[in-house]
C-alpha cells in the first residue's frame, strides 16, 4: 500500500488568487484553522494579469454613479442571463471591497483631490473601475497575499489536487494530490473546501491564460457531483495580440482602449462606428467626432464603440478579418500612439509598455499593436448559492472564475477583480459555517485514496504509450478549429467526436523519468480536467442554439428569448455520462426589473 502525507484543517482553500486569498482571509477571521493549497506558488496566480481594474461603483469620478447602474451594466451585459442575486450583491458590496483593499495598503491611483481614480471600461455606462497602472490584479494579490501571511494562514505550494472525496454522508472531506516538486502523494482533510481554481483556457490554442488555467476546479467539482451551468459561454477577449509569434495570444488590457486607443482596419478606417447593437445605441457615440470629445471632457457621455462589451467588439474584429479587412497577420490594428502622447501611455499603461517593448520589440507609444480575439475567460462554471457561494455537494464552495451565475453570457471588463473580493469573502464565510455546524471529524476512505494516487502513477508504468504533449496540441486545435468564436452544429459534432478519440488516448499517456518536476507527467495528470471542460464547452454550445453574449452559433445567429431564460445545466451520471438539461433562471424581483427597462426585450 501506498504512503501518502496527510493535513487536516478545519477550512482549505483549493487555489490562491484573488478568490481564494479573500475566502481563506475571512474563514481565518472567524477562527477555523485554514490553509491555502495552490498549484503554483504563492503570488504567481493569474489574477495577476489582470490589468485594467477592479469595476466598483464609488462615484469618484462620476458622482451619478451607484451600484444599480453598475448592476443593470453587468445584467445588460451578460444579456439577462445572469444570476440576477449574484450581480446585485456584486454591485453592492464592490465599494467595500475596494475600500477594504485600500485599508489593507493596496496603492490605488488617485484623483487630483485624493481618492481612488476610476478609469473607462467596455459596457460599463461610468468611468468604475479603480485601478493602479495596468498592474491592478499584482497590486491586489500583493494586498492580499500581505494579510493571509501576516494572519498566519497555512500555504501549501505547488501541489496538484487530482480528486476530491466524499463522506458517507455525501459531504466532501477530503482531497487527494501530489507535490509538483517531489511527486509524493498528498491528502487533505478538511470540514469544508472553497474551490478557488480560475478559469480553463489552456484547453484553447491561443489564450490569455498562464499555465494553471487547465479547468481543474471545473473538473473536480463535476466529478464530485455538483452542477456546472452556462459552460458554452466563453468570452474571447478582443485585443489578444497575434503578432509578433512571440507574444501571440498576449493580453492587451482594456485599459488601452478605456485611455483614448482606437481599433482601425486595414483600410485605415475606425470600424466599430459600423457595429453598434441597438441595445447600446442611444448611448454609443456614433461619429468620430463626437467620440474624441466624449474621450476628452465626456460632455455627453456618449461613449466611443470601443468600449462596447467585449463580445459585441469581438464579433466586430472577427467580421472585419473575415470580410478581407484585417492586419497582415489576421487582426487587426489597435491604436493609441496617435492619440496620447508617449509620457502619458509610459504612465498610465507602464506594464502595456514594458512587456511589449522587451518581448515583443513593439513600442505602443509609436506604432499600432496588431490584435485579435483570443481564449480569455469562462463565464459558465460551478452552481453556486449567491448568498453563501455553496455548490450543489455539501461542504464544497466556489468562488471567482470556477463558480458560474455571476457574469451571465458575458462578462464586463473589470467585473473579474470585484467578483473575486465580494465572491470569496461570502465564500469564506459559507465555508467557515458550514464547517462550524460539522461535528465530526473529516474522514477519507483510505482504499479511496490509494486508488486515486494509483491512477495517478499509471502512466509511468505504460511503455510506448501516447505523448502528452501531442494530446494536448491536438486538444488544443481541435478546440480552436470547432469551439471557438464562431461556432456550428456541425463543427460542435465534430469536435465531440475528436475530444472522445482523445479522451482514449488520454488513457493511454505514458510518460518516463521520475517523478520530481516531470513536466509531461504534470501535464498527463492536467489532461483529464482538460478533456471534461473541453466535453462540457462543446456539449453546452451545441444544445444552447442560439447566439447570446461570448456564445456565438453562425447557424443561429439570432438570441432565442426561451433559451434567454435557462441556465444549460450540466452534470456527470454515476455511470459517466454527461448530461445538459435546460432550468429555469429564477424570477428577478420588480424593483429590479424596473432597472432593465431599456434593455431590449428580446432576452
Amino acid at each position: 500500500m501506498t504512503a501518502w502525507e496527510t493535513h487536516e484543517f478545519d477550512v482549505i482553500v483549493i487555489g490562491a488568487g484573488g478568490a481564494g486569498l479573500r475566502a481563506a482571509i475571512e474563514a481565518k477571521a472567524r477562527g477555523l484553522r485554514t490553509a491555502l493549497v495552490c498549484k503554483s506558488l504563492l503570488g504567481k496566480a493569474h489574477t495577476v494579469m489582470a490589468e485594467g481594474g477592479a469595476a466598483a461603483a464609488l462615484g469618484n469620478v462620476w458622482p451619478e454613479d451607484n451600484w444599480q447602474v453598475h448592476f443593470r451594466d453587468t445584467m445588460r451585459g451578460g444579456k439577462l442571463l445572469n444570476n440576477w442575486r449574484m450581480a446585485q450583491l456584486h454591485a453592492q458590496e464592490a465599494p467595500d471591497r475596494i475600500y477594504e483593499l485600500e485599508a489593507w495598503g493596496a496603492l490605488f491611483d488617485r484623483t487630483a483631490d485624493g481618492r481612488i481614480l476610476q478609469r473607462d471600461f467596455g459596457g460599463h455606462r461610468y468611468a468604475r473601475l479603480a485601478h493602479i497602472g495596468d498592474r491592478t490584479g499584482l497590486e491586489l494579490i500583493r494586498t492580499l497575499q500581505q494579510r493571509a501571511v501576516a494572519m498566519g494562514i497555512e500555504v501549501f505550494m505547488e501541489c496538484k489536487i487530482l480528486r476530491l472525496i466524499k463522506d458517507g454522508n455525501g459531504s466532501v472531506s477530503g482531497a487527494v494530490g501530489y507535490w509538483r516538486t517531489t511527486g509524493e502523494p498528498v491528502a487533505f482533510a478538511a470540514k469544508a473546501f472553497v474551490l478557488a481554481t480560475g478559469g480553463i483556457g489552456r484547453s484553447w490554442k491561443y489564450t490569455t491564460n498562464s499555465w494553471e488555467s487547465t479547468g481543474d476546479g471545473h473538473a473536480l467539482a463535476l466529478w464530485a457531483g455538483a452542477d456546472l451551468i452556462d459552460m458554452e459561454c466563453m468570452q474571447f477577449h478582443p485585443t489578444g495580440m497575434v503578432w509578433p509569434l512571440s507574444v501571440r495570444g498576449i493580453l492587451v488590457t482594456e485599459g488601452v482602449r478605456g485611455d483614448g486607443g482606437v481599433l482601425r482596419n486595414s483600410d485605415g478606417q475606425r470600424f466599430m462606428f459600423n457595429y453598434i447593437p441597438p441595445m447600446f445605441a442611444a448611448e454609443t457615440a456614433d461619429s468620430e467626432t463626437e467620440a474624441d470629445n466624449w474621450y476628452e471632457d465626456h460632455a455627453n457621455n456618449r461613449r466611443p464603440p470601443e468600449l462596447l462589451p467585449r463580445d459585441e467588439v469581438a464579433r466586430s474584429i472577427n467580421a472585419e478579418v473575415k470580410a478581407g479587412r484585417g492586419s497582415p497577420h489576421g487582426g487587426v490594428l489597435l491604436d493609441i500612439a496617435s492619440r496620447r502622447s508617449a509620457e502619458y501611455i509610459r504612465r498610465r499603461l507602464p506594464s502595456m509598455y514594458q512587456q511589449f517593448k522587451e518581448l515583443a520589440g513593439v513600442d505602443i507609444t509609436s506604432e499600432p499593436m496588431e490584435v485579435g480575439p483570443t481564449c480569455h475567460y469562462i463565464m459558465g462554471g460551478i452552481r453556486v448559492d449567491a448568498e453563501t457561494a455553496a455548490s450543489t455537494v455539501p461542504g464544497l464552495f466556489a468562488a471567482g472564475e470556477v463558480a458560474g451565475g455571476l457574469h451571465g453570457a458575458n462578462r464586463l471588463g473589470g467585473n473579474s477583480l470585484s467578483d473575486l473580493v465580494v465572491f470569496g469573502r461570502r465564500a469564506g464565510i459559507g465555508a467557515a459555517d458550514f464547517a462550524q455546524g460539522r461535528s465530526a471529524s473529516p474522514a477519507m476512505d483510505p482504499s479511496e485514496v490509494e486508488t486515486i494516487i494509483a491512477d495517478a502513477m499509471a502512466p509511468f508504468d505504460r511503455g510506448g504509450g501516447e505523448n502528452p504533449y501531442e494530446v494536448q496540441n491536438d486538444l488544443q486545435d481541435a478546440m480552436h478549429r470547432l469551439v471557438g468564436i464562431i461556432r456550428t452544429e456541425s463543427e460542435l459534432v465534430e469536435a465531440l467526436d475528436s475530444l472522445e478519440m482523445l479522451q482514449e488516448r488520454v488513457s493511454r499517456i505514458s510518460v518516463s523519468g521520475g517523478q520530481i518536476y516531470n513536466s509531461g507527467w504534470n501535464l498527463a495528470t492536467d489532461l483529464p480536467a482538460m478533456l471534461a471542460v473541453s466535453n462540457l464547452v462543446a456539449r453546452g454550445a451545441l444544445e444552447r442554439r442560439e447566439s447570446r453574449g461570448g456564445h456565438t452559433r453562425d447557424d443561429h445567429p439570432a438570441p432565442d428569448p426561451e433559451l434567454g431564460r435557462v441556465n444549460l445545466v450540466q452534470r456527470l451520471t454515476d455511470e459517466g455520462h454527461y448530461t445538459c438539461t435546460p432550468e429555469p433562471l429564477a424570477k428577478m424581483p420588480d424593483d429590479l426589473a424596473i432597472l432593465l427597462e431599456e434593455a431590449t426585450p428580446d432576452g
